[in-house]
Formats: structure tokens, C-alpha cells, sequence
């Protein structure tokens, strides 16, 4: 009686779509085109380029050490992001930008992306929200200053 019972189970299990890390490159596509309206709309100082980016409750978080050796952390809302975009303050010519973007993982309506840029490095979780890929959650890390 129990072996029909798993044998169904598993015909079953095994006509259902996987959902497992696989993605389509329409995904993967979205997934960068997200990542560079995020740095790139940095570097050119346009807002509406890092707001089509960006889900409205992004957290982006930076820790650090202070001068007594204390974890500090900066946060940063989507909605402050867009603003200091606007202002053109991470504006660089284009020669000194560094844009790589590299995509980590995929699971079903998640993906971790890392973007290696001119003085961090950005780790992005982005979902897909509504249809569209957009950047939840930043966690950057400050490149050494050279000697």
C-alpha cells in the first residue's frame, strides 16, 4: 500500500517545474541591467536611472571602525540614495569607473550580485518585485586607501 503511494508522490514531484537555482537569461539579463542602473546611475549622477533600481524600503548599510576601534554603521534609505544621486556627487569621468558586476546566486525571485567599483565593493540582494528585478538590501565595503 506505502509503494504506490511513494511512486505517485515522485511521478508527481517529478512533473512540477524546478524552482531551484536555475534562472532564465531574461533573469540573469535583468539582474545586471538592475545592477548597472544602480552603479552606473551613480557615476552619471541620474537619479531616475538609480530609482528605476531601487525597491522604495531599500536598506543600504556600510560598517566600519571609528578611532576607539568600535563598529559604527551608515545607513542609507532608497529614497536619500536617489537624492545624493541627483546631486552628482559620485560623478567620475568615465575612464576612472570601475563597473564590474558579477551575479552570485539565483534562487526563484532572489539573487545576490556583487558589483567590484572604483572605491567599494557593493553585495545587492535583489528580488523580483511586480515583474521587475529591483535592489532591496546593500551592504558595501570601503576599498583600502592606497599608501
Amino acid at each position: 500500500m506505502l509503494r504506490p503511494l511513494v511512486v505517485a508522490t515522485l511521478a508527481l514531484a517529478l512533473t512540477f517545474p524546478r524552482l531551484g537555482a536555475q534562472t532564465s537569461s531574461q533573469d540573469s539579463t535583468a539582474i545586471r541591467a538592475t545592477a548597472h542602473d544602480y552603479i552606473d546611475g551613480w557615476y552619471e549622477g541620474d537619479g531616475a536611472r538609480m530609482e528605476r533600481a531601487l525597491h522604495p524600503h531599500l536598506a543600504k548599510r556600510l560598517v566600519y571602525e571609528d578611532q576607539q576601534g568600535h563598529s559604527r554603521l551608515v545607513d542609507l534609505t532608497a529614497l536619500e540614495l536617489v537624492q545624493t544621486t541627483r546631486t552628482g556627487v559620485g560623478k567620475i569621468p568615465p575612464a576612472e569607473r570601475r563597473d564590474s558586476v558579477t551575479i552570485l546566486d539565483v534562487f526563484g525571485n532572489a539573487a545576490i550580485v556583487r558589483i567590484d567599483a572604483t572605491t567599494w565593493v557593493d553585495f545587492l540582494q535583489e528580488v523580483k518585485w511586480n515583474g521587475r528585478w529591483a535592489i532591496v538590501n546593500v551592504v558595501w565595503v570601503n576599498r583600502p586607501k592606497a599608501l
